[in-house]
């Protein structure tokens, strides 16, 4: 755009230095050929003008994060989780006030994402902020100045994630957003949260906006059941409860049946031993803390054969199931493609947007009516 854009402007001033000032009367010929000469003079300004213009809308950034245009932020740290994910800090390139009253106005309604630009193919891809919790690694100048954190796996086959993981710390990254993708009921009392993998960061975020709302009469919980392809990824977790789970992983599940995997158990994993506890399981230790009785979390591993079936999604709910089933009772599935598709059907795109498609999978053979069902 530049180079089209200095292109109209010596356009512009090339007729201008051989304009002629003479007083020499000219021919009625002469005086049409100059007509034409300021007319193409005033079309070409018009055009570098509004070119320059475009341009320049095109640079504007706005130092408040907002659904309409894209917020520069600046790359403050990237830590590595595992081997294939890190966890990303960015800060707004102005900070601005205005930003916390955006974030505080997304995390009361519930579990929300904004966009990263890749500019180069200009594409866009949607990620979960992480909310701030006891764990939090931010600086007190950091989290004063609006930063958000990701948890972001990097995808052979995903252009923004490998864009992601390849940039230099400092460099601009662009957002839009907030956008809202599951408000969460008032009402709401019971969440069973199954996550694949960085789901959990929906599932870190649906604990945030759920429990931010305790009181001495109102102590909502949530069950957090987190899949993992890899002990890295939740190295240190401690299970909170022990039950028969399936002997084998979703991906394999996925294209067998859940009959068949229904007489295959095992005990669900209790630990995953590593010297370093994974930063995820930090956060999640951290909100257990914060909210005591309030919430659990149970760990499974494709690489221990250990599988999120009916049994253990039974398990989860059965707490909740004695009590009033008039309150509200929340199942959200977040993670993989396959992983949604296998636990609830799914997803499905019509006229343009993504749709939640018809409930199916593991969850609908279970025929929990008293939950509802959301796939993130």
């Amino acid at each position: 755009m530049a180079e089209r854009s200095s292109q109209g402007l010596r356009a512009v001033a090339r007729p201008v230095r051989y304009a002629s000032t003479s007083a020499t009367p000219t021919s009625p010929k002469s005086s049409r050929s100059n007509s034409r000469r300021w007319l193409s003079i005033i079309f070409v300004g018009a055009t570098a003008a509004g070119a320059g213009a475009y341009i320049r809308s095109q640079n504007t950034s706005s130092a408040t994060l907002n659904p309409e245009t894209f917020t520069k932020y600046s790359l403050v740290s990237r830590e590595p989780v595992s081997a294939t994910s890190s966890l990303f800090t960015l800060r707004p390139r102005k900070p601005n006030d205005s930003n916390y009253d955006v974030y505080e106005d997304a995390w009361q309604t519930g579990v929300w994402s904004v966009m990263f630009k890749q500019p180069q193919l200009q594409i866009g891809r949607d990620y979960t902020p992480l909310p701030t919790t006891a764990a939090t690694s931010l600086s007190v100048d950091d989290e004063n100045e609006g930063c958000l954190r990701f948890f972001i796996r990097k995808d052979p086959f995903g252009e923004v994630s490998r864009y992601l993981h390849t940039i230099d710390v400092g460099a601009d990254v662009e957002m839009r957003g907030p956008k809202i993708e599951c408000a969460i009921p008032k009402e709401t009392e019971d969440i069973l949260f199954i996550a694949g993998g960085t789901g959990i960061a929906p599932a870190l975020q649906a604990g945030y906006s759920l429990l931010n709302r305790t009181d001495t009469e109102h102590r909502p919980k949530i069950h957090i059941l987190w899949a993992n392809r890899l002990k890295d990824d939740c190295a240190g977790g401690h299970s909170d409860s022990l039950k028969p789970q399936p002997h084998r992983g979703w991906f394999s599940g996925w294209f067998g049946s859940s009959k068949n995997q229904e007489t295959s158990s095992e005990t669900a994993i209790d630990v995953v031993r590593k010297e370093d506890t994974s930063l995820i399981v930090r956060e999640l230790e951290a909100l257990k803390s914060q909210y005591p009785g309030q919430v659990t979390v149970d760990y499974y591993l494709d690489e221990e054969n250990t599988f999120i079936g009916k049994e253990a999604i039974r398990g989860a709910i059965a707490p909740t199931s004695t009590g009033d089933s008039r309150k509200g009772k929340l199942i959200l599935v977040s993670g993989p493609e396959g992983f949604i598709s296998y636990m609830a059907g799914p997803k499905v795109w019509a006229q343009g947007q993504e749709l939640q498609g018809p409930l199916n999978g593991v969850i609908k053979e279970l025929d929990l009516k008293d939950w509802g069902v959301w796939k993130l």
